[in-house]
């Protein structure tokens, strides 16, 4: 079951006109991205870094939590045959890193979907896009801020009736 994720300036619910047919099939299929990855070749994945942080604003709005609330956060590369082909970030509220989503704290370098794809009761957003730089979506991402990219982003809500969200931008 699919429910909606929520829009803004730089997120977009459907495909744009300046998406390529390649581009447009990787933001948009169903299911793990990490599993389709593997149909391309060896995927490795490396945990950049995990952290606590002030969750910034857009950020803010788009998991529900009040200004600067603080947040778990974890940051991967992917690589297929050995070329880093995606970054992916991940975050929940740090209460809940604790509690619904904890499994977040421990999967090393397994990717998220073998904690999300494994569950039935967790419930999943369709994806968004965007061709933002990170850091017009959130100041706080780091390095690979300043770095034009298209993302893709989907939420997961667990717990009784979806009460505790993650979201991942990849």
């Amino acid at each position: 079951m699919y429910v909606m994720l929520p829009t803004s300036r730089h997120w977009r619910a459907g495909v744009s006109g300046r998406l390529t047919a390649a581009q447009t099939f990787w933001l948009f299929r169903p299911g793990a991205l990490t599993s389709g990855l593997c149909g391309l070749g060896q995927v490795v994945l490396r945990v950049s870094r995990e952290y606590t942080q002030a969750v910034c604003a857009s950020e803010a709005c788009l998991l529900k939590l009040p200004a600067r609330a603080p947040v778990w956060v974890r940051e991967v590369v992917m690589a297929i045959d050995g070329i880093d082909c995606v970054s992916a970030r991940s975050l929940t509220p740090l209460r809940a890193s604790q509690g619904a989503w904890a499994g977040i704290r421990r999967l090393n370098t397994r990717p998220l979907a073998a904690m999300l794809y494994s569950d039935s009761t967790i419930l999943r957003s369709r994806g968004a896009c965007t061709h933002a730089t990170r850091a017009a979506l959130c100041p706080a991402v780091g390095i690979l801020a300043t770095k034009p990219a298209i993302d893709r982003r989907r939420m997961f809500f667990a717990g009784l009736l979806g009460s505790s969200a993650l979201a991942s931008t990849a």
